[in-house]
């Protein structure tokens, strides 16, 4: 277990500045996710501030002011029918903790901020144990260390918002943290019903199977215990990598229509690649002996500007909906051209239309074992071992590449850093930008497998890099 390298000094619950509605808000798309909170890490380089003393009161007063808008926020969850939950807009206020950190002289230390041991001790430690309407749906954590420098770590209930929500709501209360008022386009919008199969036409069309929810597979001939020891890390790509990528992977698309597939007319994407990319190195670093072990990736798709008309710019709520490609074994992977992989990554993203989602939202409202949806997506090893860690072949992928992080500029300048603060689950990885157009990925793999992969992952590039030279 890591050494507590991080005391809390002070901690309050923050309230609306303002009486709130207080609704009870429902939607489809939350039952699928989980009752956890995401953790996201922002890193503030030291400041010559004068009033860095009162940054904790600013915090404070520009959250409470932000709640008024954000009012789901002060709520919390509420277990109904089914084992369905709602958020009741109750007011209870969002957890604000003041944190030190005297091990460290200098954020440098904590180098490219890899989220474990001591970057995870930046985030709010929620108490699960508690009843579910206890638990705030938003925790913050200022983290002062002795350099001057700070961080704030964010935990947000995955069933209350998605990242596009989140990131709206940390800029919004960054900008009244610098004494600005939010102008009325920036203020959210907390429809669920907009999200909500029940509004729909229950026609025949929308009764399909949807892949996402099913079992997925599990490690063949692999028993590891109870326990297995997972670790993580950041990889890079520079800019020029990625365009040499890209440009391989683009290059040798067959745009010719067939019989069966419809020919693609633009290049894939940065993510698409990339995602494809990391799906063939992990499956290459987990293969071992075995060939045809069975693999699939998943991701989500953002599916606010995909459905007619789209939803409002500040819609606040999960949109966010779980697509996966079709189940591959490593052989197919390793030893078959990146643009398959590639392509599968596109397919699925491409399938997430609006008649895509109405089905989806009327396949959830359908089911009666929310379990069975929320943890053979987000946790499938434990969903099909009884709660038994058994190995995953399958990896996560989820892009933070549109992220507009450097908004949140609390008043003392723009975050140098953004990431997750922790990754609880193996097989999966975040996509984002850097500062320069650089792509950096944080993923969780096992221990044993590690190693291997970020060799795999930096030889490919080289040998990419070399073809394209010729």
């Amino acid at each position: 277990k890591a050494r507590n390298m991080v005391s809390v000094q002070s901690q309050s619950i923050v309230i609306p500045s303002k009486p709130t509605p207080n609704p009870k808000l429902f939607s489809l798309c939350e039952q699928i996710k989980l009752r956890t909170h995401a953790p996201l890490l922002y890193v503030f380089k030291p400041h010559n501030h004068k009033n860095t003393s009162t940054f904790l009161e600013t915090l404070k007063k520009s959250l409470s002011q932000a709640l008024v808008a954000y009012y789901p926020l002060a709520g919390r969850l509420s277990l109904i029918k089914g084992g369905r939950w709602e958020i009741h807009c109750n007011a209870k206020g969002a957890l604000l903790l003041e944190a030190k950190c005297e091990e460290l002289t200098n954020l440098n230390q904590l180098g490219d901020f890899v989220p474990t041991n001591l970057v995870s001790q930046l985030i709010p430690n929620i108490n699960y144990n508690l009843p579910i309407e206890d638990i705030p749906l938003l925790a913050v954590q200022l983290t002062r260390f002795n350099c001057g420098g700070f961080t704030l770590g964010v935990a947000l209930c995955r069933a209350a918002t998605d990242g596009t929500a989140t990131m709206c709501f940390m800029n919004a209360w960054a900008k009244l943290a610098r004494g600005e008022n939010l102008d009325p386009s920036e203020f959210p919008c907390h429809d669920r019903t907009m999200l909500n199969s029940r509004k729909l036409t229950h026609s025949s069309s929308l009764h399909r199977h949807h892949h996402e929810f099913d079992t997925p597979p599990i490690q063949v001939d692999h028993d590891l215990g109870n326990t297995r020891e997972v670790s993580v890390a950041i990889v890079k790509l520079t800019r020029e990598q990625v365009s040499i990528l890209k440009k391989n992977v683009n290059s040798r698309v067959n745009f010719q229509p067939t019989s069966k597939d419809v020919p693609k007319t633009k290049p894939y994407s940065t993510f698409e690649v990339i995602a494809g990319y990391l799906w063939r190195c992990v499956s290459k670093a987990r293969c071992m002996e075995n060939n045809d072990q069975p693999t699939r990736l998943s991701t989500l798709v953002n599916c606010r500007n995909r459905l007619k008309p789209p939803l409002p710019s500040g819609y606040a709520g999960n949109a966010a909906f779980p697509t996966v490609t079709p189940i591959r074994s490593f052989n197919d992977l390793t030893c078959k051209p990146l643009g398959d992989a590639v392509e599968d990554v596109h397919k699925a993203l491409e399938r997430v239309t609006e008649e895509y989602v109405m089905s989806a939202l009327d396949y959830i409202d359908r089911e009666k074992d929310m379990d069975l949806l929320r943890y053979n997506f987000h946790y499938p090893a434990k969903s099909v071992c009884k709660g038994q860690y058994k190995g995953n072949p399958n990896i996560f992928v989820v892009s933070w590449m549109n992220f507009s992080y450097k908004d949140a500029d609390f008043g003392l300048g723009e975050p140098v850093y953004f990431g997750p603060g922790y990754m609880d689950s193996e097989g999966k990885a975040f996509v984002m930008n850097n500062n320069g157009g650089d792509i950096v990925v944080a993923i969780s793999l096992e221990v044993s497998c590690m190693d291997n992969f970020r060799k795999i992952f930096y030889d490919d590039i080289k040998e990419v890099f070399c073809t394209s030279k010729l």
